[in-house]
């Protein structure tokens, strides 16, 4: 997926943090119904943690990703965890996504630890090539699913399950993924 910086945002930051935000609307259809997806990476930049709040405070779903070939940004999920639970939403939806997937010789963190960590928090895992786009339109339809469902959550409608969809779409797909 590419992402790009919207010229006209002018963020209270300062140009620095501005430069360094990416900025993408996605739209995708879920059950025929369009749903528009307003994507800020902030790449998890150390030095921004302190005003990423802003952009998360109101954030009605985060994906947290991590480098499978960089300890250091995997070991990092647990604080931003944290952060979240501290500063967005209760009810906001959070997937762990592990980039990088097409990187494989270069792996250090293993998918179990991926699946482990999002098993602890409760949220949907998956493993993700930005590169390639391996399972990214699955991370983003999933999203949407879940948004689209609460916004038009009717008492008797069965519950959607973000992760159990997760799960059912991986296996539903892993003939044709590389991990």
């Amino acid at each position: 997926m590419d992402l790009q910086r919207p010229d006209s945002y002018q963020g209270g930051a300062g140009p620095d943090f501005n430069e360094h935000v990416l900025h993408k609307n996605k739209v995708v259809t879920v059950d025929g119904v369009r749903v528009k997806l307003q994507i800020w990476d902030t790449a998890g930049q150390e030095r921004f943690r302190s005003v990423t709040h802003a952009y998360y405070r109101d954030a009605q779903a985060l994906l947290l990703l991590y480098d499978i070939t960089n300890k250091s940004s995997f070991d990092n999920i647990r604080a931003w965890l944290t952060e979240i639970h501290e500063y967005a939403q209760r009810d906001v939806v959070i997937m762990l996504l592990g980039n990088k997937a097409d990187m494989s010789s270069e792996r250090v963190i293993r998918s179990e630890d991926g699946e482990t960590l999002a098993r602890e928090y409760g949220v949907p895992f998956l493993e993700t090539s930005a590169k390639t786009g391996m399972n990214v339109e699955l991370a983003f339809l999933a999203i949407a699913k879940e948004l689209k469902y609460r916004a038009g959550q009717q008492a008797d409608e069965p519950s959607f399950q973000i992760r159990d969809y997760v799960e059912s779409q991986k296996k539903r797909s892993s003939c044709c993924s590389f991990v």
